[in-house]
């Protein structure tokens, strides 16, 4: 492989719209206010998966060493010869190779028993093996990245924690200042203390996530800030390496499904981005069916998708979605006082910024949509720590929801499953509760 640069350009993804801008520009929605793509002129040739084995002996190679950066070639939106190490150097934002480096696909033989299904079959991702403990790593890279491309010296978001935890590390590392929005007693103080540790700027909200976002936007847009959240394309384009990584450790034979946790849908895009690239590139030749497991108190993807909601199935409709009908959801909320209610507070989301992007990977995917309780979530979570891994709460959605949909006869016994465990336990007490209570299905109450 030559390392020759690729062609690439900000698209916007109604297809109606398809405005065009500049890969320099720090947009995160064009002039008419719909979402954007990282688009590629052309993809690198399948050859380059042998180039990636090599890269993992990285010989003091910081981007090698990254489970980013090492798939630079199929993120390349910088535009560098990707096989200069200067090159990459001077442009690529890196916590020295940390991001992604220890998250790959690992089988545990007891959540394979508890959800129904053949312990070679499942392969669960624990993507809280990152650097401040989530999977927003993988996302912070690429978009501190494009930042410094754009001069940004502040950057903006709004989170749950996670985001807060990923965008105060990275500002530190990169001497930038962050500002971040949060809805005021609803994050979890191991979260939040990441934040302040960093020297994050906090801003307290009265509100949920929902509200914090909106006022985030508000400020970069104002005020000058770089929006970290996962409503910027550039962030999407580092969490593709999440699939990556899976595909890769399987040699690239293609999984049944794909099981992500569904927040602000962020994930979910990103890896229908991935795989619809991959196809198109010819580096696979099906597409794996994508899972998302919405918290039953933060189920408004459910809601859309499976028709709960005025009997309608929202679809992607080949980009055309009834976007009425979402904004008819959300006025409902709003009439009724209804806010998004779950102790797994990283999926606490009622209105997923990324849900249409969402809707185009389920639809390419035949992806589905389902719920489960914090119960439920509860229980996974506390299986995964018993096969001796860490996960937090919103990450045991994913296995919850694979064991719901063994049930359901809808994921068979015998496919191969991976399910991304999008971060580990910052909220310290949730487990303590859990075994101290011995009605709890895993539970380990302490002896008296």
């Amino acid at each position: 492989m030559d390392g020759t640069r690729t062609g690439a350009h900000l698209e916007c993804i109604n297809p109606k719209c398809l405005l065009r801008y500049e890969i320099g520009e720090a947009r995160v929605e064009c002039e008419k206010g719909h979402l954007l793509d990282v688009r590629y002129a052309q993809g690198p040739h399948v050859r380059t998966k042998d180039v990636f084995y090599r890269r993992r002996n990285s010989q003091g190679n910081i981007f090698d060493e990254s489970g980013v950066w090492r798939f630079r070639e199929l993120l390349n939106f910088c535009q560098i010869d990707t096989e200069d190490a200067q090159a990459c150097a001077s442009v690529l934002v890196s916590l020295d190779g940390a991001e992604g480096r220890q998250a790959k696909p690992y089988r545990m033989s007891k959540a394979a028993e508890f959800a129904g299904v053949a312990s070679d079959g499942l392969w669960l991702q624990p993507e809280g093996y990152n650097p401040s403990g989530s999977f927003k790593d993988n996302g912070m890279t690429t978009a501190v990245t494009h930042a410094r491309m754009t001069g940004a010296d502040r950057i903006v978001c709004a989170s749950t924690g996670n985001t807060s935890a990923s965008a105060g590390m990275f500002a530190a590392n990169e001497g930038m200042s962050c500002d971040v929005y949060i809805p005021a007693g609803q994050i979890a103080p191991g979260k939040l203390s990441q934040a302040y540790q960093f020297g994050a700027q906090i801003i307290e909200i009265d509100g949920n996530f929902d509200d914090a976002l909106q006022q985030s936007l508000t400020d970069a847009r104002t005020g000058g800030g770089y929006t970290v959240n996962s409503i910027n394309p550039f962030r999407i384009e580092g969490q593709k390496t999440i699939p990556f990584r899976a595909l890769e450790y399987l040699n690239w034979e293609v999984p049944d499904w794909i099981v992500y946790p569904g927040g602000a849908l962020g994930n979910t895009s990103s890896c229908g981005k991935a795989l619809m690239e991959l196809y198109e590139w010819g580096w696979i030749k099906k597409m794996p069916r994508i899972a998302v497991i919405n918290a039953e108190g933060a189920r408004t993807l459910s809601d859309l998708y499976n028709g709960a909601f005025e009997g309608t199935e929202l679809r992607w409709n080949a980009g055309l979605p009834d976007e009425d009908a979402i904004a008819r959801y959300y006025a409902g909320l709003d009439e009724r006082g209804e806010r998004p209610r779950t102790k797994a507070t990283a999926i606490q989301i009622g209105r997923p910024a990324n849900i249409l992007k969402g809707l185009r990977a389920l639809e390419m995917t035949d992806g589905i949509v389902s719920t489960v309780s914090d119960a439920e979530m509860l229980d996974g979570m506390s299986v995964v720590g018993l096969n001796g891994f860490d996960c937090e709460m919103a990450s045991g959605a994913t296995v919850a929801g694979i064991k719901k949909l063994v049930k359901q006869e809808v994921i068979k016994r015998d496919d191969v499953v991976v399910g991304i465990l999008t971060g580990r336990q910052k909220d310290a007490m949730l487990p303590v509760q859990y075994h101290q209570d011995p009605a709890n299905r895993f539970a380990i109450p302490p002896k008296r």
